[in-house]
This record gives C-alpha cells, structure tokens and sequence, in this order.
C-alpha cells in the first residue's frame, strides 16, 4: 500500500512517493540535472533571466512563422509563467509578423470553472483575460490573428479538444506547479478505484481536456502567486488541456524560473521524466512517455536542495 500524503491524504501526490526515490533526487546537484537529457528529453540552462524569457517567447515567433493558410499552425501556451507575453508582442510588432495571413493560432491551456462554468473576461484571475492583456491586445491590430484562431478551454470542451486536429500545435509550453502539474492535470483524489494506488500512467494519459478539482496544494499556490495570498479569490475547480491534446502537441517545452516550484520538485520531475519513471501521482513525470520534451531552467533560479533555515 502506498503511503498517505503528508499534505491532503485524500489525494494523490508526490509526497506518496518511496522514501529512496526521494532520497536520491533530493542529492542531485545543478551539474547532475544538466546531465539529464536522453533522446527524446532535453534539458537546457539559461544563465541569465533575459535570455531565460526571450527564449520563451521565442518559441512563439518560431512556431508562427511555420504556419501557413493551408497547414496552419500555432503554440499552446500557461499564464504561469506570463513573463514572456509582453516580448511575444514586442517580437511581434518588430518582425511585422501578420499572424493573420500566416492563419496562425493560439490555444490557453487552461481557465478556471465556477459554478460549472469557465469564468468569464471580468473574472480579476482570468486566464484568457491575462493572455489579451498581456500579449495579443498588445500585437498591432493589422497584424493580429483573428479571434477565431485563439483557442481557450471554455464552454464545450469538446469544441475546444477538437481544435487540435484543425491544426498542428507544434509546442505546448508549460510551467511546473507545486503539485507537479502541467496546465491543471493534477494529481487525482483517493477514492473509488484508486483508493489504494493512483491511476496507472496508460489511464491518466487517456484524459483529455476537462474540468477537474484541483489539488489543495494547487489552490494555496496560487493564492500565493496570483491573489497575494487571499485563498477566498481562488477557484477550486478549472478547465484544463489533457494528456490525450498534449500528446497530439509535437512538442511540450517547460519553463522553470524557479518562480513556481521548489528546488526539490524542479529535480524530482526532471530526473523522474529523465529515468523513464512515470507515476500519475506526480503528472509531470508522465513526459517521460512523451516523444519530444524539453524542460528549460534558469540556472541560478534551482537552487540547493539542503536543509537551510530562515
């Protein structure tokens, strides 16, 4: 029988690990985690915060400029981190990149839900609302995508899944949560069938985008980044982008600044993904079965993972 979380024992997560596993990624050191890349799973390091986020945003210009109106393309892309939205527009604006003529497209990966529903642009946490603000509105308007190239997870789902196959989403960024999550594909509660083991990798991997609760430890976080610390502005539930839409994604490429999760957790998920070492209690390493992942770091933003008080 596994153990209990330390944390939300009615749920699944990392701290229901084996003690060994822990103890052996707690000892890696930066030099270690940059040794971990493996034909299908790069790990590259950034030196400085600049070129940390304009590689970021990078992405989005590379992945726009290989649409065309008869193979359009485009990149799913978090609000956390949001750093490199404002150069996407810039880099945008720079290049005179007519997204429209491209036929390029966008997808947000996740919104939170409310009383069943997506929250809508008024919502001060809004996702969508975030991406407009921070990015798209910021694109001169002759070079714009029109909206019906921006996707995001509201309303039928099932309209927003099927997007995926009208055209090539040629990387899906990411970052890393607390939880071990990419987008809201938390770990899953402790009930019914996996009562006593979490669900099997080939089973979490069959989910596609839904509405799911979301891990305590998902919910405090996020009071924490986004509402300063006021739990009340944070939803319990979101839509999320799922396993089966990020397998049909070329690439996922995520982004750890060391701004969202710890020391500990940036090692766990990079040397779990690294050693083929899949478990739906830590969704992140669930890459491991992904053909093509790229897990980007700023160097100086890892930091020891050792016992230092404050």
């Amino acid at each position: 029988m596994r153990k209990l979380s330390v944390v939300a024992p009615d749920w699944w997560d990392y701290t229901t690990l084996d003690d060994e596993l822990v103890r052996d990624v707690a000892q890696l050191t930066v030099e270690d985690l940059a040794q971990l890349s493996r034909p299908g799973f790069k790990v590259v390091m950034y030196d400085t915060i600049q070129d940390f986020y304009l590689a970021e945003a990078l992405e989005y210009i590379e992945a726009w400029k290989r649409s065309t109106p008869d193979n359009p393309c485009g990149i799913c892309g978090p609000i956390g981190p949001t750093e490199q939205l404002p150069l996407v527009a810039r880099l945008v604006n720079a290049l005179d990149l007519n997204l429209g003529k491209l036929g390029a497209h966008f997808w947000g990966m996740d919104e939170w839900v409310q009383d069943g529903q997506a929250v809508g642009m008024d919502h001060p946490l809004s996702f969508a609302k975030c991406d407009l603000e921070m990015c798209f509105n910021r694109i001169r308007p002759e070079l714009r995508m029109p909206m019906k190239n921006l996707h995001f997870p509201g309303g039928d789902l099932s309209l927003y899944s099927a997007t995926y196959d009208q055209a090539r989403c040629l990387v899906m960024q990411g970052g890393q949560g607390d939880v071990k999550h990419w987008a809201f594909n938390d770990p899953l509660p402790r009930r019914g069938a996996y009562a006593e083991v979490p669900p099997t990798p080939e089973e979490y991997r069959r989910l596609g985008t839904r509405i799911v609760d979301l891990h305590p430890m998902t919910v405090m976080q996020n009071a924490r980044t986004s509402g300063g610390g006021n739990i009340a502005l944070v939803p319990t539930q979101a839509a999320t982008v799922g396993p089966v839409e990020t397998w049909k994604s070329e690439k996922v490429s995520i982004w750890q600044a060391g701004c969202h999760d710890n020391a500990f957790g940036m090692r766990l998920t990079t040397f779990m993904i690294s050693k083929r070492l899949p478990d739906a209690a830590v969704p992140m390493s669930l890459l491991a079965d992904h053909p093509n992942v790229q897990f980007n770091f700023f160097r100086p933003g890892i930091g020891p993972c050792a016992v230092e008080m404050h």
